[in-house]
């Protein structure tokens, strides 16, 4: 549990500059983000937004009012059979981690996600060495469904990429659209 308390809220355009900085964090100093190049705060705005129209979340953590890490998913690909499997993504500020918050971010994303008609959510980790994300995900009921090995180049060295999934309501076990006599109207 986090130690001190935490709101796990929507984001809104107010938290684009905390999350570009912590996203900016990871990008430089981390291999859980591909990107080589930070993107600008208008460039995540331009993120969220994305995700926001598409009726996706887009989470801010917060503590003591400051925003100590976001989450949000996005579809899968881009193709419309792809529409019910969301990809999620999940960062914490320098010295946020180990607290339950990415743990908090990830339940709530959850929820909301499955709220948005999403089945399947997929965790695609930059780099396989990265336990913190992989724990995380393990612990919130994600499965291990593959590796990419090698796939990534970053800071002059190779890099896995590690695919997890987790079902969410009722996944695969009936077509979108299908009600069970006993679901509420």
């Amino acid at each position: 549990m986090p130690s001190t308390p935490c709101l796990i809220r929507p984001s809104h355009g107010g938290d684009v500059g905390a999350v570009t900085a912590i996203y900016t964090h990871h990008v430089l100093h981390g291999t859980g983000t591909f990107e080589i190049e930070p993107p600008t705060e208008g460039d995540m705005a331009q993120r969220r937004s994305d995700v926001l129209a598409k009726g996706l979340p887009y989470l801010v953590a917060e503590q003591a009012g400051q925003v100590v890490g976001f989450a949000c998913c996005n579809w899968f690909k881009p193709r419309p059979a792809y529409r019910f499997s969301a990809e999620d993504s999940i960062y914490l500020a320098p010295g946020s981690h180990g607290r339950g918050l990415g743990r908090a971010l990830l339940a709530e994303l959850a929820i909301r996600a499955e709220n948005a008609g999403v089945r399947k959510l997929i965790a695609v980790i930059g780099d396989s060495a990265n336990a913190g994300s992989i724990g995380v995900h393990c612990s919130a009921g994600f499965q291990h469904v593959g590796v990419l090995r090698s796939c990534g180049w970053k800071f002059d060295q190779w890099l896995d990429v590690v695919l997890m999934e987790k079902a969410l309501g009722v996944g695969d076990s009936r077509p979108p659209g299908e009600r069970k006599k006993s679901d509420p109207p």
